[in-house]
């Protein structure tokens, strides 16, 4: 689903409304190998403050998942960058795990990530992943053991997110000392690509971890926080960075 070096953003969907996710996700699409779509939640637990508000504003603005499936279609229409959606399992399993699925993958969405959903409960959505052909990814810890990390590589479709850091996502102003180490075990227990994400908030950031050997590299709460302080008016904010990003990593066709 991934080439490698991957450059992967993330902005929550709805934030500030979903017209503006709609021109963020085009102004992303010639820097990104795929665009994570948050679905934004009440009690949004694996994230800090900046997508917590993000989910807060985006809800407040009266965005749905039908409103995100809808923009997601629109963009399809016109880019064949993958789209994941991130999320929570309540979004799926109110509607109906198979439902969910399959509306997602009329859209156009190429893999789905639920954030709080453990892998010894993940089969309904594997198997109505499998039925519509939506890719599916899973999360991996600093200290997942070798056994599980095999085990969530065998479930991830698409590709293995690698949570860098313990806690919650955020900006960090360095990386953990102990990264290096981390992906080398998990790039070496998987046969997916690994993507590492949490707490990459610059391009030089997002550069070292593919420089660390990931496959990808996800950036999300510092181009949330380009939409926090410019509202609608951060997609030339969101292009350059991406643009940044793209430079230092390599592997694309930005100039």
């Amino acid at each position: 689903m991934i080439r490698r070096p991957a450059l992967i953003p993330f902005i929550t969907a709805g934030d500030p409304d979903l017209a503006a996710t709609l021109a963020f996700m085009e102004a992303m699409a010639p820097h990104a190998d795929v665009i994570e779509l948050g679905v934004p939640f009440s009690d949004p637990l694996a994230d800090g403050p900046t997508i917590q508000q993000a989910s807060a504003r985006a809800l407040a603005s009266g965005t749905t998942v039908d409103g995100i499936f809808a923009t997601v279609r629109a963009f399809k229409a016109q880019h064949d960058t993958p789209v994941v959606l991130m999320l929570y399992y309540n979004m799926a399993y109110r509607r109906g795990v198979e439902a969910f699925v399959r509306d997602a993958a009329s859209a156009g969405v190429d893999g789905i990530l639920v954030v709080d959903l453990p892998l010894e409960e993940a089969g309904p959505l594997r198997d109505a992943c499998g039925r519509h052909g939506v890719n599916t990814v899973f999360l991996a810890a600093p200290n997942t053991p070798p056994s599980r990390l095999r085990a969530i590589d065998r479930a991830s479709t698409g590709y293995v997110y690698l949570v860098s850091k313990f806690g919650t996502t955020g900006a960090c102003a360095e990386l953990p000392p102990a990264l290096a180490s981390i992906i080398a075990r998990v790039t070496g227990a998987c046969a997916s690509p690994v993507a590492v994400g949490f707490g990459i908030s610059t391009p030089e950031q997002a550069s070292r971890v593919i420089g660390l050997g990931a496959d990808g590299v996800v950036v999300g709460s510092a181009l949330v926080d380009l939409v926090s302080a410019r509202g609608a008016d951060a997609t030339d904010d969101i292009a350059s960075f991406l643009a940044a990003c793209r430079r230092r990593i390599g592997g694309g066709d930005t100039p």
